[in-house]
């Protein structure tokens, strides 16, 4: 099976690339490798995939790159709001699936770069879906986000439950996405898969998430800001749990026959399903790293939510999805790799 994924050097994606390798998957991985955060942590995970990379990510664009480690795993810097370049690449390819993780992160970043998000996570979306069309494929799974509940009062968080009350332009971008996916189900049959991630954490995670801020000034004797002044909480989940799920999505195509209206297209939650108390994580740390937090307190920030609560039961049901990593193991493996020389960032 030969497997487009893209956002292959994030987190989610870098997993994901790697265990599909793994099991003998033919694999491209793509990635226009953007500097929203420190690209050190980005060429770690492409070294980790077997791609020869700088610690500056200087890698040329649009040349195929073969993975030392995996001799069915390449790589290509590309981004997909580069229309022509990414429909070459499908025309060349002729991919089986479609993994697409491509998309500008982060809720507080979409206050202030509202731009980012339309043009990688609209328009590049929209390319792909395009392509998807054009060079027809058996499958699209592609990254929605929790953050679509929004003002969502109701716990835990259904696939019925409305997403129309989005709190930051990132939650709408994702919701959009969603919509944007049934439509090119109706119309053209392709089958898709939308998975609304709840909050990933584990080794190699992004630099900007509670998890490794906290460990980083921890760590340092750094003071760390405590949002709603600790009263949140958070459905935390292992990036080995949610990559193996993403799989599990990607090898389970929907029916027609079995799906709403008869359109080939679904949406599932993938999370823990058991959420924390955010002190409660600080404390879990705090316990890791062998020092105690120096917090400070501060209101809720723009974009936020004070719950992410994941019910899994549709995709538990549907395609088997167990999540197996309870929080303390799961912080002491991230902690373990924080602390390790793998860890770039130190």
């Amino acid at each position: 099976m030969k497997i487009l994924v893209t956002g292959a050097a994030g987190f989610i994606g870098s997993k994901i690339s790697y265990l599909l390798a793994q099991r003998g998957d033919e694999v491209v991985g793509l990635d226009n490798i953007n500097d929203y955060y420190d690209v050190r942590l980005k060429a770690g995970r492409l070294q980790e995939l077997g791609i020869p990379t700088p610690a500056d990510c200087d890698v040329a664009w649009l040349q195929m790159i073969p993975s030392q480690k995996f001799p069915n795993l390449r790589f290509v810097r590309m981004g997909i709001e580069d229309k022509d370049s990414l429909e070459k690449l499908f025309s060349e390819e002729h991919f089986d699936k479609v993994i697409n993780l491509a998309a500008q992160a982060g809720v507080r970043y979409s206050i202030t770069n509202p731009y980012a998000y339309l043009t990688s996570n609209l328009v590049g979306f929209l390319n792909i879906l395009e392509c998807c069309r054009h060079y027809p494929v058996k499958h699209l799974l592609y990254a929605s986000s929790s953050s679509v509940y929004g003002l969502n009062t109701k716990a835990p968080f259904s696939e019925e439950d409305k997403v129309d009350s989005p709190v930051s332009l990132y939650a709408a971008s994702k919701k959009s996405n969603e919509l944007m996916a049934h439509s090119y189900s109706k119309l053209y049959g392709i089958p898709t898969t939308g998975l609304r991630y709840f909050t990933v954490y584990g080794p190699w995670g992004r630099p900007d998430m509670a998890p490794m801020l906290f460990a980083t000034a921890i760590s340092k004797g750094e003071p760390i800001n405590v949002f709603n002044h600790g009263d949140m909480m958070r459905d935390f989940t292992f990036i080995d749990d949610i990559a193996a799920g993403s799989i599990l999505c990607l090898d389970h195509a929907p029916v027609a026959e079995d799906c709403p209206n008869q359109v080939p297209t679904r949406v599932y939650n993938i999370g823990c399903s058991n959420p924390v108390r955010l002190m409660d994580f600080i404390t879990e740390i705090e316990e890791a790293v062998g020092k105690k937090a120096n917090m400070v307190m501060k209101p809720m920030q723009p974009g936020d939510v004070y719950m992410t609560y994941a019910d899994t039961s549709r995709l538990e049901s549907e395609i088997g999805y167990k999540p197996t990593v309870r929080l303390h193991e799961g912080i002491q493996q991230f902690i373990q790799w924080f602390k390790s020389e793998k860890n770039p960032l130190l």
